[in-house]
This record gives structure tokens, C-alpha cells and sequence, in this order.
């Protein structure tokens, strides 16, 4: 059976716009979580847990997968995804309590490094000179972004030094999410794999901000209403179209694309928060966006 190349590059074109899309939406995610009336980890628990009825719409009428038919590769993939989503959502959310919304952002969207890395050395997975290039272009972009501002990551500052391990730690979780729900993705539809992962993340965080005794619940009308916004715009929204690009696109160029992130986040901090880019910062937003564009390229 032959394939169709013009069908083939209208796939590929909506899989790298459910990507960026995706990605613009998360980035909206730092602003809801300075927002929140809650602690950080009691946030991160309500962004899957309230996502989880958008995935359950995508599910309505489809019939469901016998869970004997399914590889136990595929159940070990989904509690993967879940926990290393739990990992990064929460070590993020107490990141952005002690830096701010660009450095936290930009140093947790490094995942693109370990994505790479394990890309090739797991999946076999090729990488082109090009994309080489593309990687390090906005790799140097981040660096500038986030080295580039008043508030730049300092030794001799804990609370500075332990924001940036948080949001390190959280880039190297990430990346083990964008691996284990390709994974699932390969077995099951978008809605279905979202819908698995983001319980397996909410099971994960539950105890953990019971560990931390934040008060689970929000005591307002506004608070519910940031919540809401977090879990159905970055989470439901974001992580659908991202899962629908990922099983579509190779990961190493997934992860790449996933750099607009920061740059959305940074645009936001500026407006609502009076974090302004220098002009070092600036240059850097360009240098990511022009690197993706490098590596995206065929």
C-alpha cells in the first residue's frame, strides 16, 4: 500500500501546529500558579485532577480497551508517564515559589537535552547535524534568557540556588514524561492515554501535599476559577494537543518545539508581573525560536 507524501506532510504540519498550540497553552501555566490561593504541590494535584473530565469528553461514545488486552509494557508506560508528570508539575510549581516565572520556566524546559540523549540511546532515534545546530542554537537562547536578567541564579542565594535545582530536577522528570507518553501513545488514542496519565499523576501527588500540609481545598470563587483555568487551558488543552503531536513527530524535535514555552511564559511575566526582558533576553527569545525553526527543517 503506498502512502500519499502530500498526506503525509498535511499530518506532519497538523502535528507540529497541535504542538505549538500546545505549548503556547502551558505557557500560560506559570501565571496561573502565582495566581493560586494554595500551596504549589495542592496545585499541581488540582491541574491533572481537574483535567481529567476534558480527557473523559474525548472518551464519550468510544469503546473502551479490555484492560487484559493491553501489554503490561503499556500499564508500566502509563504509571511512568504519571509519576514523572507528578515529578515534574510539583518540583515546577516549588521552583516558581523561590525564582522567577522566566528563570523557572526556562531552566525546567532544559528537558530537551535529556529527551535528546535518551532519544538515541533508547529509541534509536537519528540526529541530524541540522538539528544539532537547531539544539544548540536554542539551548544558547535560554542561556541568554535566562542569564541575561537582573535576577539571575546565585551561589550565595539559597533559596535562589534551591529554585534552580527544583526546576532542573524538574526538566529531567519532564523529559521522562514526553518518553513514557509516547510510549502510550502508541497503544492508545489521545484522550484515553491523557485521561490514564492524569490519574496516575493525581494518585502520585495526593500524598505529597498531604506530606507538605498544604490545604487541598481553595476558599473562594476566584481560586477555584485559577484552578479551573490551569487545568483546563495548560493542562487539558496544552498536554492533549502536545500528546497528540508527540506520537506523530520524532521526540528529540517535540522536545525542541516545546521551547516556545518559556518564551510565551516570559512575554506574560513581563505584562502581569513587571518582569521585563533585557535586551540580552530579547536576543535569546529570538534565538529560540530560530533554532526550532532550524531544527525543523528537512
Amino acid at each position: 500500500m503506498m502512502t500519499d507524501p502530500a498526506a503525509v506532510g498535511r499530518a506532519d504540519r497538523r502535528a507540529l501546529a497541535a504542538l505549538l498550540l500546545g505549548a503556547c497553552c502551558i505557557g500560560f501555566s506559570p501565571i496561573f500558579v502565582r495566581l493560586s490561593e494554595i500551596g504549589p504541590v495542592a496545585t499541581a494535584f488540582h491541574r491533572v485532577l481537574l483535567a481529567l473530565p476534558l480527557f473523559g469528553l474525548l472518551l464519550a461514545g468510544q469503546p473502551a480497551p479490555a484492560a487484559a488486552a493491553l501489554p503490561r509494557r503499556v500499564w508500566l508506560a502509563v504509571a511512568a508517564s504519571g509519576v514523572c508528570l507528578a515529578g515534574d508539575l510539583a518540583l515546577w510549581h516549588l521552583a516558581l515559589a523561590h525564582i522567577s516565572v522566566v528563570n523557572a520556566t526556562l531552566l525546567a524546559n532544559l528537558a530537551p537535552v535529556f529527551v535528546t540523549v535518551a532519544a538515541w540511546l533508547w529509541f534509536g532515534e537519528r540526529i541530524s547535524t541540522r538539528f544539532l545546530g537547531g539544539l544548540a542554537l536554542a539551548i544558547a537562547g535560554v542561556g541568554a534568557l535566562v542569564l541575561g536578567g537582573a535576577a539571575r541564579p546565585s551561589a550565595t542565594d539559597g533559596r535562589t540556588l534551591l529554585g534552580v535545582v527544583q526546576a532542573l530536577a524538574a526538566a529531567a522528570f519532564y523529559a521522562g514524561y514526553i518518553l513514557a507518553i509516547k510510549r502510550v501513545r502508541h497503544s492508545l488514542p489521545v484522550g484515553r492515554a491523557m485521561l490514564a496519565s492524569g490519574a496516575a499523576s493525581a494518585l502520585a501527588l495526593l500524598p505529597l501535599v498531604f506530606a507538605f500540609g498544604e490545604p487541598l481545598f481553595a476558599s473562594s470563587v476566584y481560586g477555584w476559577s485559577v484552578l479551573l483555568g490551569l487545568a483546563w487551558v495548560s493542562q487539558g488543552a496544552g498536554q492533549g494537543c502536545i500528546a497528540y503531536g508527540l506520537a506523530r513527530l520524532p521526540a528529540s524535535f517535540s522536545s525542541l518545539t516545546l521551547l516556545v514555552q518559556p518564551v510565551v511564559a516570559a512575554l506574560l511575566a513581563w505584562w502581569l508581573f513587571a518582569e521585563a526582558l533585557s535586551g540580552v533576553q530579547a536576543l535569546g527569545a529570538l534565538g529560540v525560536l530560530a533554532g526550532i525553526r532550524l531544527a525543523g527543517r528537512r
